[in-house]
């Protein structure tokens, strides 16, 4: 069956890869040592500050918290995209060295809709160069040229759950909701997919399993590779095997 939709749009962290856990948390942290703070994010830790989108948010949010006055400084808002800086350069030598790889079936779904003449898009709050390693350790040097366009950082003043990226995207697209289908992984993604009216795909990982995703056109546990099917419910009802195009186009036929 047919995907009857013109255009996949995907997050990144956590939805094309697991890198926050062993990625973005051990850049941080490797930045902080750096920088001579005595700030550290374990594995726990981090799973609560996710709350917080946007690199910079969730570390004023974290100086906040443990220092508030430190945090009211003229310099702070300086001094965090400093660390910021320094956090972006540690990740994108960690996705360099292959400390990052794609979940299973991304590369598998991306060439088949690429094959199928869909339309690919990336909407994200990690930063542009954080996902052009991402993608050029991963699927190759000219990766990013798979996606017409490219949504990251700070090319919107709100970070999700905010809407705010994924009207960008559609508006730099000239597509409308309803012609494209989003793919998150987090409550916070599928909130912002769901705000500018798209139908989405969840795919939860190591720090989202438990979150609730009511509504969602797919909630599962990864996009699944033969042999090993991913499992969870689409509309509502337990589902298990390969997301394609062909099961793509069963949910939106449903959903329609």
């Amino acid at each position: 069956m047919k995907c009857k939709r013109q255009a996949l749009i995907f997050d990144v962290d956590g939805t094309l890869a697991e890198t926050e856990r062993d990625g973005h948390r051990v850049a941080f942290n490797q930045a902080f040592a750096e920088a001579g703070l005595q700030w550290h994010w374990d594995v726990t830790t981090y799973g609560r500050l996710l709350a917080i989108t946007g690199g910079k948010e969730r570390m004023l949010h974290y100086w906040q918290s443990i220092d508030p006055q430190g945090a009211r400084h003229p310099q702070a808002i300086t001094t965090v995209a400093e660390l910021h800086r320094r956090k972006t350069a540690h990740y994108v030598r960690l996705v360099g060295e292959g400390a990052i790889r794609l979940r299973p079936g991304v590369r598998r779904l991306l060439n088949e809709a690429r094959g199928a003449g869909l339309r690919l898009a990336i909407a994200t709050t990690t930063t542009p160069e954080n996902v052009e390693a991402l993608l050029g350790a991963t699927l190759g040097r000219d990766a990013s040229s798979l996606f017409e366009v490219i949504g990251a950082g700070d090319i919107v003043p709100r970070k999700k759950p905010d809407p705010a990226i994924y009207n960008w995207v559609l508006e730099q697209m000239h597509l409308e909701p309803g012609q494209c289908l989003a793919f998150e992984d987090s409550r916070n993604g599928w909130l912002a997919a769901r705000g500018a009216g798209l139908d989405t795909i969840v795919t939860t990982g190591a720090y989202t399993a438990e979150e609730s995703f009511e509504g969602a056109l797919a909630h599962l546990d990864g996009l699944g590779e033969p042999g090993e099917p991913a499992t969870g419910h689409a509309h509502e009802a337990a589902w298990s095997g390969v997301v394609d195009l062909d099961a793509l186009g069963a949910w939106v036929q449903t959903r329609a």
